[in-house]
């Protein structure tokens, strides 16, 4: 990408950390620090997801990494067990379906084709965007205080991520 897109990028990063730092009540360095990588890690995993749904589609790049990743998540799971079993109601049960099916296998699907198909750089920026939908999402569903700043904000990162894509 041109000069431009990584200026347009890291403005657009900056304000959506400078948010999140604004908003919090109390920093945890350790949180942060832990929050960094998995953000570079995740991209990462975005970035040769992408290039490897090019030549094999996204349905087996995201099913071959659910394999790989399946003797360390069990390790976890066994590690991190509840005491009591009765404790965890259906919405939880629910919850751990719709994040399991969907955000995690159908939506990976379409998310590498879109990251294959429309350019790894240009199409990553709308993750810049992710914040702000979820928190418009709290807001109608949950009737969470929506603030101007937020408001202000979203519209820079919206500029940010149409600079960016331009200039991909």
């Amino acid at each position: 990408p041109r000069p431009a897109f990584w200026l347009f990028s890291v403005i657009g990063a900056a304000a959506v950390a400078g948010f999140a730092l604004s908003r919090s009540a109390e920093a945890s360095l350790k949180g942060d620090l832990l929050m960094v990588a998995a953000v570079v890690l995740c991209g990462l995993g975005y970035a040769e997801g992408a290039k490897l749904s090019r030549r094999l589609g996204g349905w087996q790049v995201i099913s071959w990494a659910l394999v790989l990743a399946l003797p360390a998540m069990a390790a976890l799971a066994v590690a991190t067990l509840p005491a009591r079993w009765d404790d965890i109601g259906a919405p939880a049960w629910a919850g751990l379906a719709y994040v399991s099916v969907f955000s995690m296998l159908i939506g990976f699907v379409f998310w590498y084709r879109g990251l294959a198909l429309g350019g790894i750089a240009s199409v990553g920026q709308l993750q810049l965007l992710q914040p702000f939908l979820g928190l418009l999402l709290a807001g109608l569903l949950l009737h969470e205080p929506i603030a101007w700043t937020m408001v202000a904000v979203t519209g820079l990162v919206v500029l940010c991520v149409a600079g960016a894509r331009r200039y991909a």
